[in-house]
This record gives structure tokens, C-alpha cells and sequence, in this order.
């Protein structure tokens, strides 16, 4: 193993050595706006992946849920977080946890960026978008309802 695979050095911009910074998706069919992503770890032995999301501000990801766990660390920026039927604050070095199977979304601030550690499994499942009734059925919660983008 060659010394960059064993480090990583990031700059203040958040970008790692060696590491493309990708589109968040690659399906133009799927909601979100302004984010990017960046896989800094992937190990099929340990079989987890850890990757760098960053959220522009006014930005936001997919509002989708999937069969695996999220373990999500903030790390720069601020922003709010959709987990099932809670919506909370986020900044620097909280801790998001998303279990499976829960409808979940990242909103970056207007005047913030919103940047985030993610693990998650190495093999997993694809992420499921909301159908009609699982919309109306979130946007029952008026403070959901006001939360979630899925344009």
C-alpha cells in the first residue's frame, strides 16, 4: 500500500488528495439541488463506505429512504435534516443517525453550506423515492410539509 492510500490530505475547501468529486446523483430524473459527493473510503473487507456530501446553500439531497442504517457526522456549515417525523437543527459535529427504511432529507441554509461525513454499507440497497401516497402521507405534518423539496 503507497502512502496515499494511507493518507488522505483535505484542503479547506473540502476536497481530498486523490479523491473526484462526483455529482450527488447521476439519475436527472431524481429531486435535489446543489450537492456533490466525494468517496473517501470504501472497503469490501470492512464492508462500509464512507463519503463526503456537501450541500450548496439553499441546496438539498433526494427525500428517499432505504432498507440500510445512514450513520451521519456533520461536519462544516449549517443546515436542517428530515429523519421520519422530526426535523432538526444541524451543525459541526452533530451526529445524524438514519435508520432503515425512514424517509430522510438534507436542507443546506440559504446563507450556509451544509457538509457531511456519511458511512454506510459497502453493498447496499437503491434508494426508494416517495409514490403519491407516501407524500401525502408525509405532508400531513404541515412543518414536514413546509421541510420536504422533491423539485
Amino acid at each position: 500500500m503507497n502512502d496515499s492510500a494511507r493518507f488522505r490530505k483535505h484542503d479547506p475547501a473540502f476536497r481530498w488528495e486523490g479523491v473526484e468529486t462526483r455529482a450527488y446523483k447521476n439519475d436527472p430524473g431524481v429531486p435535489y439541488r446543489d450537492v456533490t459527493r466525494q468517496v473517501l473510503f470504501d472497503d469490501p473487507a470492512l464492508r462500509c463506505e464512507l463519503r463526503y456530501f456537501e450541500v450548496a446553500p439553499g441546496g438539498y439531497t433526494t427525500l428517499e429512504r432505504h432498507e440500510h442504517v445512514h450513520a451521519v457526522v456533520i461536519q462544516r456549515g449549517r443546515g436542517r435534516v428530515l429523519v421520519g417525523d422530526a426535523i432538526a437543527n444541524v451543525m459541526p459535529f452533530d451526529l445524524v443517525r438514519v435508520p432503515p427504511r425512514t424517509w430522510h432529507q438534507f436542507r443546506a441554509d440559504e446563507d450556509a453550506c451544509l457538509g457531511f461525513l456519511c458511512l454506510v454499507n459497502h453493498e447496499r440497497d437503491r434508494p426508494e423515492l416517495p409514490d403519491a401516497a407516501a407524500l401525502a402521507a408525509l405532508r400531513e405534518t404541515a412543518e414536514i410539509a413546509a421541510f420536504i423539496r422533491t423539485e
